[in-house]
């Protein structure tokens, strides 16, 4: 939701009725993650996509459908449908896309929920998809850590999502959770969606150079909170990295061990040493190779200085172990001469090793494109 929310808060702050249109579940390949939002505003204009252009055409009339009607509907897409070429939707997998209208009337709370996501406060919209009972649909549970908002119809039943939906949370999942009709366990009937709106994960990026500004930028638009790092203040200004969030003044490991002490270090957060020299990466990877959970560890720089790392990082007490922890020299080989080109193959090295992909061409290999990791 997060790429669809200016939209969508402007026609609610206006008071109007928006079509919204969810990836809920993906079957097979799929061109979209659960999550995934299109909003189609009063004046037909419209944000976001559910399947990369797929059935794009199919679900802004779904939107628009339940809008005129006021009733929220979930609709399947995918080949096992007799019209499945005629959506468009040819990739093999398959798509359930909830829409419903949405407005200040049945979602009171958009706004906080846009307020926790901007501050990086994890929160989690639980609705209700399926139901025996058409009027339950489309009802809405808003969770945070040690909140609630609103209410799915039971006692029971807002105790049971909460419970799981924190769980989820946690994970920084989002999925379909089934109940019985009231929420219990363990019986089927009703099915609720759980958009999990986690912090977005952090990039942390050492060294004020050239590579930084491009990888910075690639990284913003992978979604990272990307924060830039260098002792030197002349070369660590935030007019020279517009693609950061942050720009911290600060020895690189000291500021990566006060923030792994606060927390803020965890499985999905991303290392890049780019400072090329060793004052600065061998005290900062000291720290990174023995933190619990870090999703990514890269270090750039020439064959010859990666082996005069490795052996100052050993003569540090660093063990094989925690050193094959270490993605040096950093990126995938693609050839790449410029920053830019340099930050697309560090970029393409975390997601292939978040999902466990192989770095060849796809015309190399066989089974399913999308990896689930």
């Amino acid at each position: 939701m997060r790429d669809v929310l200016e939209q969508l808060l402007s026609v609610w702050r206006a008071g109007g009725t928006a079509g919204v249109a969810t990836v809920v579940r993906t079957i097979r390949s799929a061109p979209r993650q659960p999550g995934a939002t299109m909003v189609v505003s009063p004046d037909g204009t419209v944000a976001g996509s559910v399947s990369g252009g797929c059935v794009e055409s199919a679900v802004y009339e779904l939107a628009n459908e339940v809008v005129a009607s006021g009733r929220p509907e979930l609709q399947r897409y995918g080949v096992s449908d007799d019209d499945a070429f005629a959506v468009g939707l040819t990739c093999g997998g398959i798509i359930d896309i909830f829409a419903e209208p949405m407005s200040r009337e049945n979602f009171p709370q958009l706004q906080a929920v846009a307020d926790d996501i901007a501050a990086h406060r994890p929160t989690a919209v639980a609705t209700v998809i399926t139901h025996p009972d058409p009027r339950v649909l489309g009802r809405r549970l808003v969770i945070g850590p040690d909140s609630t908002d609103g209410s799915l119809g039971s006692v029971r039943l807002d105790a049971a999502v909460t419970d799981d939906a924190r769980g989820l949370l946690a994970a920084g999942r989002t999925t379909v959770l089934s109940y019985g009709p009231d929420g219990q366990r363990q019986e089927t009937g009703m099915e609720v969606f759980v958009a999990s709106h986690a912090p977005r994960p952090r990039m942390l990026i050492f060294g004020a150079i050239d590579f930084a500004g491009a990888l910075a930028r690639q990284a913003s638009l992978l979604g990272y909170r990307v924060t830039v790092c260098d002792a030197r203040p002349v070369f660590a200004t935030p007019e020279r990295f517009p693609g950061a969030d942050e720009v911290v003044v600060k020895w690189p490991d000291k500021y990566l061990a006060e923030q792994a002490q606060q927390g803020a270090i965890d499985a999905r957060t991303a290392i890049c040493v780019l400072t090329h020299d060793p004052k600065f990466d061998v005290p900062v990877l000291q720290v990174a190779l023995r933190l619990p959970e870090v999703g990514y560890i890269g270090v750039m720089g020439s064959r010859r200085t990666h082996h005069d790392r490795m052996d100052r990082l050993r003569e540090v007490g660093l063990t094989d172990a925690e050193l094959d922890r270490l993605s040096s020299p950093i990126g995938l080989d693609l050839g790449a001469r410029t920053p830019e080109e340099t930050a697309v193959s560090i970029a393409a090295e975390i997601i292939a090793q978040r999902w466990g992909g192989g770095g060849r061409p796809l015309t190399e290999t066989t089974g399913r494109i999308h990896h689930d990791g």
